[in-house]
């Protein structure tokens, strides 16, 4: 196994993967930003390098400062985490002629699948269904043409985006222009990568995922789904494994598409395929792939008993996969909450000094977090401040201990959506499984 890892990323994911790391006896390397210096992955990892300015383009994207780390510290290794330079090819192909594993697929893969475009003409040629779509828009003139041609409403997406970041939905010309410059600022800044295309918005949908795994062999597998519709702004809020939608035939059409999807690209270590799914006729289409780890992990780690983290560091090290489809048993229920340094009216960041940081010691709850007591929330990255994870028998007993933590949680000094959370919990379109993407926009 590695001796020692670099983690390029920071917050939560930064933490999660040294635990992991902790637990197989592998040394950590951090790197930081100046905005960063007291961060607690940097404490907790056994090395530290400062990588530049606060930016993220002058220090957590900053390609080339990051390999000279890695290599000036003896790193075999890097691991991205999610977001940052997870899905960037350039990236993975500078850690390959630096003879560094990139702990993730390979650059052919990531370039055939981390790009939307790409990942829907491939899945076009396998005749998986997809929403109505474009190619990429060259111009404002194309972009008005095509979005004539799909129809109103139109979603805006980032080639190379995720997290919610570079998406913006139009319901008319007016709006088109605004919402294409907005959206390619945010894509350009974020991902390095200011591609965008439409797709036909589908109003009311859910959001499930598929959690795949593949070695090098040639094993590939599924971990289930995830049902991801709780969201704001795209992002999504609360994440649970299993859906409490799917039967047994769809949730069969679903990983079935999603094992093809990687077996085509010849996909190795963790992935998860992305659907939609009209609420009003059931169909599901194909929306894009995420060739990485998710912030989500954690739901299907708690129903199936694996650590996801210590798979990819295997399957980067050459190991097959210690499992087969059938030897994978999903038990019980488990719900994710992200909480959020942001005010829950408005969505809008609440950076500041937090004064109070308690999270509950339970049975079947989980907290995955970046933050103490006198931690200071910067405004320059993603406000996630934490994921907190509950565990059932079921999806009642699940959500009671979620309630029941969330009752129990103490973080002073900033706002964040915690009641926000209490109160989708609460809902009884929620309890019932009643849920689709605009389900916040509907209960606020």
């Amino acid at each position: 196994m590695f001796k020692k890892v670099l983690i390029a990323n920071r917050g939560e994911i930064a933490n999660r993967i040294i635990k992991t790391c902790k637990k197989l006896g592998i040394k950590t390397v951090a790197i930081y930003s100046d905005a960063d210096i007291d961060a607690l992955h940097v404490r907790n990892a056994d090395e530290s390098y400062l990588v530049g300015e606060a930016q993220v383009n002058k220090s957590y994207l900053n390609i080339d400062k990051i390999i000279e780390v890695a290599k000036e510290s003896k790193s075999e290794a890097i691991h991205p985490g999610y977001g940052l330079l997870s899905e960037n090819s350039v990236f993975s192909n500078k850690c390959h002629e630096n003879n560094i594993v990139f702990i993730g697929p390979s650059v052919d893969s990531m370039q055939k699948m981390s790009l939307k475009i790409e990942s829907r003409e491939l899945a076009k040629s396998l005749n998986i269904p997809l929403v109505l779509g474009s190619d990429l828009i060259e111009s404002i003139e194309e972009l008005k043409q095509k979005a004539d041609e799909i129809g109103f409403p139109v979603m805006l997406k980032a080639s190379a985006g995720g997290g919610g970041i570079g998406m913006e939905v139009v319901y008319n010309q007016d709006g088109l222009e605004k919402a294409y410059k907005l959206s390619q600022g945010r894509a350009k800044a974020y991902f390095g990568n200011p591609s965008m295309y439409l797709e036909k918005f589908i109003e009311e949908p859910r959001h499930i995922e598929i959690q795949i795994f593949a070695d090098n062999e040639g094993n590939t597998v599924h971990l289930g789904e995830r049902e991801c519709s709780i969201q704001r702004r795209h992002q999504k809020v609360i994440e649970e494994s299993p859906s409490p939608f799917l039967t047994v035939e769809k949730r069969k059409a679903m990983t079935d598409c999603a094992i093809k999807l990687a077996k085509a690209v010849n996909y190795k270590n963790a992935g998860t395929i992305e659907f939609i799914i009209d609420n009003k006729t059931g169909d599901f289409y194909f929306l894009e792939m995420n060739t990485r780890l998710q912030v989500e992990h954690p739901v299907t780690e708690y129903v199936t008993g694996l650590d996801l983290v210590e798979e990819q560091l295997n399957v980067a090290w050459g190991k097959k996969l210690s499992f087969s489809q059938d030897e994978i048993k999903f038990v019980g229920h488990s719900i994710e909450c992200r909480i959020y340094a942001e005010d829950p009216k408005t969505f809008m960041p609440s950076p500041g000094k937090i004064t109070k940081a308690f999270f509950p010691e339970m049975e079947n709850f989980r907290v995955d977090s970046c933050i103490y007591d006198d931690y200071t929330v910067t405004p320059f990255y993603d406000p996630l401040l934490a994921k907190i994870i509950s565990f059932g028998k079921n999806r009642k007993e699940a959500i009671d201990v979620m309630i029941k933590a969330l009752e129990e949680i103490k973080i002073e000094g900033i706002k964040t959506n915690i009641e926000l959370h209490k109160k989708i919990l609460t809902n009884q379109d929620f309890i019932d499984g009643n849920t689709t993407t605009d389900f916040i926009k509907k209960m606020i």
